[in-house]
């Protein structure tokens, strides 16, 4: 019995009937869940039109010249709503009974162990997973419901596009909308109450974005957080805490993304013993196994890493160790995060912050791709690479907050889930001139710290010496 028909649902479901399990999988909206509808599908199809607006506008970066494009935010919208339609089809319930799966719509609630009840059918199941995801979180400011704010789920309702927008937080999904709708002609006011963007990526990543988007004319505002939200006849204000200026900002539309809650208050949890924390996420161990007997959970429902490719790999564990018993363990270390911001950054393990936490010498090596020559071919030098080593050298975490760093960043996620030695990426050929030579950039100046010490160049020098001798007696 699989509950939700997001990225988990699907990918439980798939593999638990390609292994010859029966399967029902429940679903009482859409399926697809959140990266079809609302999340990444339809952010990247915005921000690909965000980003060809952007190249127009400054085209003289490769010789051409620039123009303002003519924007019809209609047919921008009609190429998202094309991008999921294009995509629906893989999640179709067409699909999922093509290899054997029964797909059933309804509200799911548990009614005992081993009985779900879907909109008045019982089903009965000897294994569980619940998939049901996360929803937008809206904080308890006064005022703020009263104002309509828009969230990741209704934005891409939205018929008309802003002339100014106001967007409360600065994580991913704050910095990626902003951009998008600031490139395609709102003003656009981000507003994070933390002291910097993207808390959980390097500072310098942080600092980066926050340049790169105010070089774009968005306004910037950390450390401020919101007191109260008044309602207008044509938008509304919000009202920042006392400490600095401006003391208010207007705004047309307001977006809020400032966190998220699990879907479970309606599934009947408590009648299995399934437990949850204070925003409903689903207790799980290492094995995505909950505090019920046989019933497990995956994605983004169990408050981990909330990426679709993450819930995908939940559900291949989780499946398994249902079906079998097995005692497979989720581990995050080689598991990449990326924001779709210009430049792109994407993370893996351990901050450079965390490694010094933890070891008291790691290694950390940096590059800047304003000296990558297909950065600069690209007329895109900037951004930079950062790799993070244990005190024996092994590849622990990285960032690169560059273009092309989502696609960069697989490599290292291989390396690090090899255990590999940084030196390992300076060995590896990788074509020129590509993006993916800034991490091997990186890895070669850490080669060259380690072989340009005094010792290593007098040891180098006996060497030379010992091999002039044998060469001239022969």
């Amino acid at each position: 019995m699989v509950i939700g028909g997001g990225t988990g649902g699907l990918v439980s479901g798939l593999v638990a009937a390609g292994i010859g399990a029966r399967v029902a999988l429940i679903e009482r909206g859409q399926l697809g869940g959140d990266c079809l509808w609302t999340g990444c599908v339809p952010s990247k199809s915005l921000l690909a039109a965000a980003d060809l607006a952007h190249r127009i506008r400054h085209a003289d970066n490769v010789g051409l010249v620039p123009s303002e494009p003519t924007i019809d935010f209609t047919q921008v919208m009609d190429h998202v709503y094309r991008a999921r339609r294009v995509i629906e089809p893989q999640d179709s319930a067409i699909r999922l009974e093509r290899h054997g799966i029964e797909v059933v719509a309804g509200h799911a609630r548990f009614e005992c162990p081993g009985v779900v009840d879907v909109s008045g059918r019982r089903l009965r199941y000897r294994k569980a997973i619940i998939a049901t995801g996360s929803r937008p979180w809206l904080p308890s400011i006064p005022g703020l419901a009263e104002a309509g704010p828009l969230t990741s789920d209704t934005v891409w309702d939205l018929t008309h596009q802003p002339r100014s927008l106001a967007i409360l937080g600065g994580g991913p999904i704050g910095c990626e909308l902003a951009l998008a709708f600031a490139r395609l002609g709102s003003e656009v006011a981000l507003i994070e109450a933390g002291e910097r963007l993207l808390p959980r990526e390097e500072p310098r990543a942080s600092e980066l974005i926050a340049a790169r988007l105010q070089a774009e004319g968005i306004e910037v505002w950390c450390g401020r957080g919101v007191e109260s939200v008044t309602r207008g006849e044509t938008g509304g204000e919000l009202k920042l805490q006392p400490g600095g200026t401006p003391p208010t900002i207007a705004f047309d539309r307001l977006l809020v993304a400032v966190g998220r809650v699990a879907s479970t208050g309606e599934l009947g949890l408590e009648r299995v013993g399934v437990r949850t924390d204070a925003r409903d996420f689903v207790q799980v161990d290492a094995r995505l196994r909950t505090t019920a007997r046989h019933v497990y959970a995956v994605g983004d429902v169990t408050g981990a890493m909330a990426f679709t490719h993450v819930a995908a790999y939940h559900a291949r564990i989780a499946t398994i160790n249902a079906l079998f018993a097995t005692r497979r363990r989720v581990d995050y270390a080689a598991v990449p995060r990326v924001t779709f911001t210009d430049p792109e950054v994407a993370a893996i393990g351990l901050t450079v912050g965390e490694a010094r936490g933890r070891w008291e010498n790691p290694t950390v090596v940096s590059f800047d791709y304003a000296e990558l020559d297909r950065a600069i071919t690209d007329g895109r030098p900037f951004g930079f690479v950062t790799l993070v080593g244990d005190p024996q050298g092994r590849l622990v975490g990285a960032t690169i907050a560059a273009p092309a760093g989502a696609e960069s960043i697989a490599e290292l996620a291989a390396w690090i889930a090899t255990g590999a030695k940084i030196d390992r990426i300076s060995q590896t050929v990788h074509a020129y001139p590509t993006f993916s030579e800034g991490p091997s950039r990186a890895a070669d100046a850490n080669l060259r710290a380690r072989f340009a010490g005094p010792r290593t160049q007098r040891l180098a020098g006996r060497a030379l010496q010992i091999l002039g001798h044998i060469d001239h007696a022969g």
